[in-house]
């Protein structure tokens, strides 16, 4: 019995240890070691993102091509065989990046196959990939584990990439996921560069971003402005702020 229950113990010790290897450590995004990735967001493929409301995940394309504004980081675009049915990136997003780096792919599914890619991510000398592209399960997934095989650490704007449905979407993450890529939504990833509202960018820059493409946020805003400036409180209202 007792060596059972010893085989039984350094099994589950094994398995713990094997599960905590696995274990991906918390990484920060650096704004200094990072660069956005615009990956295959063409307006032939939206059609395939079946796993978002559509015109929510319009917005979500947008916000995230306008993270390289926001925080003045290295962008890198690319579209994979953009004159067939896949079609161009949409003209809002070419128009943020006159000077970017962008890859017209003509065939290669992985970009990271295409040797110009590689060289314009190299040329960035950074080390953090953010990305977002559809579908999640061919252009963000075949990228993201080409990237974690070349020993970049990635971050996936979940909100950014879209797939044909829920259950492709979740398999995917959990294919990336496995491979230590990081899932993140939008407004994560801009509190992480952020890291300080009292930074620059900060709050004078982050809240009218927010106002734009995370309304919620941009409206608890001028909820509270809106309150300051009126300088009173109706019936009740002091009670709840202490």
């Amino acid at each position: 019995m007792v060596p059972i229950l010893l085989k039984i113990l350094i099994s589950l010790g094994f398995l713990s240890y094997v599960a905590s290897a696995n274990v991906v450590p918390f990484e920060r995004l650096d704004i200094n070691d990072s660069v956005l990735l615009i990956l295959d967001l063409q307006v032939g493929l939206y059609h395939l993102a079946r796993d978002f409301d559509a015109t929510l995940y319009h917005n979500n394309l947008l916000a995230h091509a306008s993270l390289g504004q926001l925080f003045n980081i290295p962008v890198v675009m690319t579209t994979s065989a953009e004159t067939g049915p896949n079609g161009p990136l949409p003209k809002e997003i070419v128009e943020m990046y006159p000077n970017a780096s962008f890859v017209k792919r003509q065939g290669e599914v992985d970009a990271w196959d295409n040797p110009e890619f590689r060289a314009a991510i190299e040329a960035t000398g950074r080390k953090q990939i953010i990305v977002g592209g559809i579908t999640t399960d061919v252009c963000t997934t075949f990228l993201a584990l080409s990237l974690r095989s070349e020993g970049y650490s990635v971050f996936a704007n979940v909100e950014a990439s879209g797939t044909t449905t829920e259950l492709i979407r979740d398999v995917s993450n959990s294919r990336m996921q496995a491979a230590g890529v990081q899932l993140m939504s939008t407004f994560a990833i801009v509190c992480d560069l952020m890291r300080d509202w009292r930074n620059v960018p900060g709050a004078a820059e982050v809240i009218p971003w927010l106002d734009k493409y995370f309304p919620i946020y941009g409206d608890l805003a001028r909820a509270h402005g809106a309150a300051v400036l009126n300088g009173t409180l109706v019936p009740g209202e002091a009670a709840l702020i202490g």
